[in-house]
């Protein structure tokens, strides 16, 4: 029978409990098991998405007023603020051991998550792409990303969620939006805290996932521990993710249309697809479209894609739409819920 080790970590420092799973990513051989992490960050703290710009999507001066670390993963998704109400389930694979299709591996990874919501008697179910829904409201979402040699698969249980905090993290145009955006994680998010009139026990629930996991993969889960080289990697990336450099690796041009002189402006919008939202800024040198940037809380795979959209995007813009299906094709660039027309779309505003 197939085997698949799992790394029990309890709770870890905030930086670890995100790093760790990218270090086994990056350590994966060819002789590497498959992995499932259960880890949970024991400090409250904010990670942002690969893709997303910080200081658009962050209130980072209520986060260093209120000690809270920020973390960019390499895991698409928007921001979200964490803390240890949150027990993380992180898969890191083969590629030859997932579906093909990403949809399909969102499908398999979700499936143990909801039949353990399921046996604690929360009626949970895929809502695709990659949410989990109660009663058409969420109880959590997933991301995937291809490091190195691995894919990776993560999401959480949901213990319980801080919405204020939530809110308040998020960069806003005013305090109005602010309560509209805590009013709709009211009314359209729950946590077991919601649904169960005690919470489950964590050493069982995490008994009842990994019995999931096993009967879903049809495998053998042997507890394990991380090797020296995962732990070596994931020390140097504890620094990394919370460098200067890192955290403001997209920061991008200001969004607004602005003129620079006669026949170059910078232009840029946002559109939400249904695979998340986004966020668009180029310059237009005579009608040519240059310096193009783009950045949000959608899923690209590989990665490095994003840049080779960016890259086709540059020319002119009548022929925008064809360079990026082009490059969709050739790169067989995966993109759960967007598509290339959706880039164009934010670069003309919407």
């Amino acid at each position: 029978m197939r085997q698949i080790r799992v790394l029990n970590l309890g709770e870890v420092d905030s930086v670890r409990s995100q790093s760790i799973y990218h270090a086994v990513g990056r350590a994966l051989t060819t002789d590497s098991a498959d992995t499932i992490i259960m880890v949970t960050g024991k400090d409250p703290y904010v990670s942002i998405g690969f893709h997303q710009d910080l200081h658009s999507e962050v209130d980072t001066d209520f986060c260093a007023s209120a000690g809270l670390t920020v973390v960019r993963r390499e895991v698409g998704g928007g921001a979200v603020y964490l803390d240890r109400n949150q027990m993380f389930t992180q898969w890191v694979f083969h590629n030859s051991s997932l579906p093909g299709d990403l949809n399909d591996q969102f499908a398999l990874y979700i499936k143990p998550l909801v039949d353990t919501y399921r046996a604690l008697g929360i009626d949970a179910y895929l809502r695709p792409v990659n949410d989990i829904h109660v009663d058409n409201k969420k109880i959590g979402g997933t991301g995937a990303a291809q490091i190195d040699e691995a894919r990776v698969l993560v999401g959480s249980l949901m213990f319980d969620f801080d919405k204020a905090t939530m809110a308040r993290v998020l960069k806003v145009p005013d305090e109005k939006m602010r309560d509209k955006i805590f009013a709709g994680l009211e009314q359209y998010m729950v946590t077991m805290a919601d649904l169960l009139p005690d919470p489950p026990d964590r050493s069982a629930t995490i008994a009842l996932y990994l019995e999931k996991c096993a009967e879903t993969l049809d495998a053998e889960l042997i507890p394990g521990e991380p090797t020296p080289r995962e732990l070596e990697i994931a020390a140097e990336l504890d620094e990394l993710f919370v460098s200067e450099e890192w955290l403001n690796a997209k920061t991008v041009l200001p969004r607004d249309g602005v003129k620079i002189h006669e026949g170059v402006s910078v232009i840029g919008g946002m559109f939400k697809s249904p695979g998340g939202l986004i966020r668009a800024t180029a310059h237009r040198i005579d009608g040519a479209l240059a310096d193009v940037n783009f950045s949000g809380d959608f899923t690209i795979l590989p990665a490095e894609g994003l840049k080779v959209i960016e890259d086709a995007a540059a020319g002119d813009l009548a022929g925008l739409a064809g360079r990026l299906a082009a490059v969709y094709a050739d790169y067989e660039l995966e993109t759960p819920g967007v598509l290339p027309e959706h880039f164009v779309a934010a670069l003309r505003g919407g």
